[in-house]
């Protein structure tokens, strides 16, 4: 059973609606369970700065599937949720990265594990941390990440995520 960490944002149309819809069918996935979901934060683009705030958040979840195959489904749910690819960095219905999966080292054309830009960005780095266990081995380089992240002061709490999860998914992740 493998542990992963996922990062959603969403910047395009209704954004909860499309974290909502993609949190959805991720926990549709055979061989993966949600264990956990942090908190939404919104958050001001990175790279492309022409394009509306980003509604961001992570997934705690255990798989059974090798991470090429998770890959496999996480880009079926964002090609279902219109997903484009036109500008780099650029708006997005919704967008799904592994963050980290157990303690991987991948380095392909089509993944790399953890996440090469993830310990830069506090919009990550954040909600991420709300599903650290304590006993985990990274949890203090996390937090000196999240220190030395410029953008950690544009990372804005706006909901808690039961306030959209909590009686429309089959299980709270709480």
């Amino acid at each position: 059973m493998h542990k992963v960490f996922l990062s959603l944002g969403s910047n395009l149309g209704d954004r909860e609606k499309y974290l909502f819809e993609a949190v959805d069918e991720i926990s549709k996935i055979p061989d993966v369970s949600i264990i956990k979901v942090s908190n939404i934060y919104e958050t001001e683009p990175v790279g492309y700065l022409e394009q509306g705030k980003f509604l961001n958040m992570a997934l705690k979840l255990h798989t059974e599937l090798e991470p090429l195959k998770l890959l496999e489904h996480l880009q079926k749910v964002e090609n279902m949720l219109k997903r484009t690819r036109e500008i780099h960095w650029g708006p997005r219905t919704i967008d799904i990265d592994i963050l980290m999966m157990d303690d991987l080292r991948i380095d392909l054309e089509e993944l790399i594990i953890p996440h090469p830009r993830m310990f830069e960005r506090a919009f990550v780095l954040i909600p991420l941390m709300e599903l650290i266990e304590r006993e985990d081995s990274f949890i203090d380089k996390i937090k000196n990440f999240i220190n030395n992240c410029t953008d950690k002061n544009g990372v804005i709490f706006y909901k808690k995520a039961e306030e959209i999860f909590c009686g429309l998914l089959p299980t709270c992740f709480f």
